[in-house]
């Protein structure tokens, strides 16, 4: 039986900044416990963490059926850089400045 069930969602669109606010309220806390925090939670961010948390429990269920889900728990959570999409506006003078699109890479 493995110990660690893993999900990864790579090149959402909300910045890593914000989304640490939201995997720093529910690390190390049991799957279901973490799952009510976040749905109480209005931030964006928490939508997100919600579909990834199912998907680790998916994943654990397709491994190894017999695991019970009440018993997991979020031992690791991981936000990455992802790429950042650059635009460009216009300013003053005929110059341009990039607006930084920032994604995130969550394990």
């Amino acid at each position: 039986m493995p110990d660690e069930f893993r999900a990864v969602l790579r090149h959402s669109h909300i910045s890593p900044r914000k989304m640490r606010y939201v995997t720093d309220i529910v690390r190390n806390k049991q799957v279901n416990a973490a799952l009510d925090i976040l749905r109480a939670t209005p931030n964006r961010g928490s939508y997100m963490l919600i579909k990834l948390i199912k998907s680790a429990i998916a994943n654990a269920n397709n491994r190894s059926p017999h695991i019970d889900v009440d018993t997991l728990m979020i031992s690791r959570l991981v936000v990455d850089c992802g790429p950042i999409v650059h635009r460009w506006r216009p300013t003053t003078m005929g110059r341009a400045v990039p607006i930084r699109k920032r994604t995130s890479h969550i394990t």
